[in-house]
């Protein structure tokens, strides 16, 4: 055995980067419950509202779809 008394243990099992890669839960790339929500055409900024994706929510000065600020 090549590892001591660790059957299967050896070439190959070093440390890895595990399952899934750091992103949220479903895969998703969620940034948290905090941060802005940021119209990309004007620059008005509003806080993110935990639950709702920043670019379901509109503008409420020009009605654009707004980005998450990071």
């Amino acid at each position: 055995m090549p590892n001591g008394n660790q059957p299967g243990a050896g070439a190959g099992m070093g440390a890895g980067a595990g399952r899934g890669a750091g992103r949220g839960r479903m895969g998703g790339f969620a940034l948290g419950p905090g941060g802005e929500c940021v119209c990309p055409k004007c620059g008005y900024k509003a806080p993110h509202q935990r639950g709702v994706p920043c670019y379901q929510q509109k503008c409420p000065k020009c009605g654009n779809p707004m980005i998450r600020e990071r």
